[in-house]
């Protein structure tokens, strides 16, 4: 059953300036589906046209009138960005965002003439967007706030009533630990996620994700101490995630992973072999 309001196709008003389109790719790591943002209702800007759907891609030219003047990418994962380079080449929009290096996860047709740059800003004719960078979820992530609203489009950094998963090598917790302290320093008043609804009480949020993060890298610590040597990753995930539904304990691993390598830098951890070929087998230990 369709989440009322997440409608594949059909434009949902946020504000003055703003309007949701949802694709049609609900599941349980997208939610109601990926979220298409339209700040304007001429000469546009199109925040992650989602995956290359047709009926989708039609229904936002339909919503803006084919009137695009950019296209901006929170990041390059194949739920976000794939529409992107149909979506400019029927409307002369200009791609915005950043492009990296493959790592087994990327829209490779994605493709832009300049990488974005942290707090630079993209303006229309009655907006202006500055885009952060956020690395953490991926490294070339940006969220973009909306000056005139106080409204950040937050892609996969921040979810609307869930954690997102960090993947490394590209993902990275400290990184994203850090986005999510710098995103305090903006005048924020709503954050518009790649999945799920508005977020009006956003620093309520983001202190809640940092908080959640934390005791969880706790519970990491305490629980690999518990081993009193070394412990591999399916039977420290167990333990360190017993509170989440074991069908999704293979996802969480990855978020694991990932709170072991903070560790690991911030010299409290180890691991048995230096080799990411096979992250599932490695042992950890504290040190």
């Amino acid at each position: 059953m369709t989440k009322p309001g997440f409608e594949p196709f059909v434009p949902v008003r946020l504000s003055d300036r703003v309007r949701r389109l949802t694709a049609n790719n609900p599941g349980y790591m997208t939610g109601p589906g990926t979220n298409t943002y339209i700040i304007g209702d001429s000469h546009s800007v199109v925040i992650d046209p989602g995956p290359a759907q047709p009926e989708h891609i039609d229904a936002i030219l339909e919503a803006t009138g084919a009137s695009v003047a950019s296209i901006c990418v929170t990041h390059t994962h194949p739920d976000h960005s794939p529409a992107a380079s149909e979506l400019a080449r029927l409307t002369g929009a200009t791609l915005v965002g950043s492009v990296m290096s493959n790592d087994g996860h990327q829209d490779e047709s994605f493709s832009v003439d300049e990488n974005v740059q942290h707090e630079q800003w993209i303006s229309g004719h009655d907006y202006r967007l500055q885009a952060i960078h956020t690395p953490g979820h991926v490294d070339n992530h940006f969220c973009y706030l909306l000056e005139q609203e106080g409204m950040l489009f937050t892609g996969d950094h921040i979810m609307e009533g869930s954690t997102v998963v960090i993947i490394p090598p590209a993902g990275d917790m400290a990184d994203y630990i850090a986005s999510l302290q710098l995103l305090k320093s903006y005048e924020i008043s709503a954050l518009a996620p790649g999945h799920g609804a508005l977020v009006e009480q956003p620093m309520e949020w983001i202190d809640w994700l940092i908080d959640h993060r934390l005791k969880r890298e706790e519970k990491v610590v305490e629980k690999l101490a518990a081993f009193g040597g070394k412990c591999g990753l399916k039977a420290l995930t167990a333990l360190v995630y017993d509170d989440v539904d074991t069908r999704l304990h293979p996802v969480a691993s990855v978020s694991l992973w990932a709170h072991l390598i903070k560790l690991e830098k911030e010299g409290r951890a180890a691991r048995e072999t230096a080799s990411l070929a096979d992250f599932t087998k490695e042992n950890w230990k504290l040190l």
